[in-house]
């Protein structure tokens, strides 16, 4: 029988490695159909190779490229209003919305490749995906990520850690050089220093401030004097008016 799939996509997470399997009869795959993402499944159908292996699914694509979708509960294909954030969507603008095709997250024979992760490791080791060992080829950026993975304290330096890797050049006259991130988060003499000032311009611009509160609230104060002091005289000369009114009648 003609196989419903392209391949599986079998990743294994301890050693860094991914390999592609062709699986050519349809039996053998039957074991993954109507799970979902993030369901764990026994490899022993699949082949002898993977007796004893437990894997995981994490997603996979039908046979017209669409991507399975997670949370989407159905085993067909299905147009869904995405934005910014959700998955199989890269919003082009500022709240942009778009109706796109998702394929959903239940394993069907519709698909053509499946990704999977090793959950447990059988008794067979799998050339080429659990004998070998691939090495990261970026280090940690952030310097308590470097700490953290050296080991260090915040008395030594980070600098002297960072992992660096050595580009070859395309031009064959032009000697290979290495390369080294930009470290993040990094408190040198230079962060502490701009720090310090950044506080005294805050507290210098906190006394500017305190010091025009307190100079407003003393002409304020006056301001209103004044007013007080022409709302008497104004009173006293309208009393004086009306007595004398008074008395030359």
């Amino acid at each position: 029988m003609a196989s419903y799939y392209a391949g599986l996509n079998i990743a294994n997470l301890a050693n860094g490695s991914q390999k592609s399997f062709s699986i050519d009869d349809e039996r053998k795959v039957r074991v993954f159909y109507d799970k979902q993402i993030s369901d764990e499944v026994p490899g022993d159908t699949v082949g002898d190779e993977f007796k004893g292996y437990v894997f995981r699914i994490t997603g996979g694509n039908d046979k017209q490229g669409f991507p399975m979708k997670q949370g989407v509960l159905v085993p067909s294909r299905v147009r869904l209003l995405l934005s910014a954030g959700h998955s199989c969507f890269k919003a082009r603008r500022s709240g942009e919305r778009r109706r796109k095709s998702v394929r959903g997250c239940i394993v069907g024979p519709d698909l053509s490749v499946l990704s999977l992760v090793i959950i447990k490791q059988g008794e067979n080791e799998i050339p080429g995906l659990t004998d070998v060992s691939v090495p990261k080829r970026l280090g940690p950026k952030r310097a308590n990520n470097i700490r953290k993975l050296f080991n260090l304290t915040k008395e030594d330096d980070v600098r002297k850690f960072v992992i660096r890797r050595e580009v070859t050049p395309k031009n064959a006259d032009k000697k290979p050089y290495t390369k080294a991130p930009k470290i993040q988060r990094l408190v040198t003499p230079r962060t502490l220093m701009h720090k310090r000032r950044l506080v005294t311009v805050k507290k210098r611009q906190q006394e500017k401030s305190r010091e025009a509160a307190a100079e407003y609230a003393q002409l304020l104060a006056m301001r209103q004097k004044e007013q007080r002091e022409r709302k008497e005289e104004l009173r006293r000369r309208r009393s004086s008016a009306s007595r004398n009114s008074v008395s030359k009648q």
